[in-house]
């Protein structure tokens, strides 16, 4: 099973580094970058990424541990239970076939089938503000020329976040391994989530979506 997954896991990021070096590539020519540099700095990144990942990945099972409460991993929970049902012999079939009949089902009536799937096996506090997400990009949508300039700002905004919420997700598994005297981590002596509450997290979420409407419908000075 090891094996299994190690080979899936190189052909997927050859898959992926090969579409982000061909993007890459296209644009320095569309902008007249010089290909030899260019490549010099695919490779360095390439290097320096590999390690950067790697202790990101040692940091973050060190300080909670994949698959638990604190970082379920969903979608590697997902991989291991697909390799050790098909190994094992053990994969419940049925429950995949009819996975299967819903896609197609969904797939003619007109609705892409990826947002569903990932809809169903995400955690719901994942789920739920993808969906709030995009009923805020259908409201913008239907807005005309106007709202799909203000989807596209938001795109960017949104990559922004995405970006962001993985840095500050570091800098909490860098806190929750550092001890204090008290016998625990920096992160559970401060403790803001538990200071804050359930009603804290949803008043910040709201925040989060006004800064969204706000710095994507603010027009650019002429």
């Amino acid at each position: 099973m090891t094996s299994a997954i190690c080979i899936g896991t190189i052909i997927s990021i050859i898959a992926a580094m090969a579409g982000d070096i061909s993007q890459d590539l296209k644009t320095g020519y569309i902008v007249g970058a010089t290909p030899r540099n260019q490549q010099i700095g695919e490779l360095v990144g390439c290097v320096v990424s590999a390690f950067a990942i790697g202790g990101i990945m040692y940091l973050l099972d060190a300080a909670w541990g994949f698959g638990s409460k604190e970082l379920p991993a969903p979608q590697a929970t997902l991989m291991k239970l697909v390799v050790e049902g098909v190994m094992g012999g053990s994969l419940p079939w049925t429950l995949v076939l009819i996975g299967v009949g819903i896609a197609i089902a969904v797939e003619v009536i007109g609705i892409p089938v990826l947002p569903v799937a990932i809809g169903v096996y995400l955690p719901i506090h994942l789920s739920t503000p993808i969906f709030i997400g995009g009923l805020l990009r259908a409201f913008f949508d239907h807005k005309g020329d106007e709202g799909k300039a203000i989807t596209e700002r938001g795109v960017l905004y949104g990559s922004g976040l995405i970006a962001g919420e993985g840095l500050i997700g570091i800098l909490l598994a860098v806190f929750a391994i550092v001890p204090m005297s008290n016998g625990k981590s920096l992160l559970e002596t401060i403790n803001l989530g538990g200071i804050l509450g359930n009603a804290g997290g949803v008043i910040f979420f709201v925040l989060l979506l006004a800064t969204i409407v706000f710095f994507t419908r603010k027009k650019k000075n002429a």
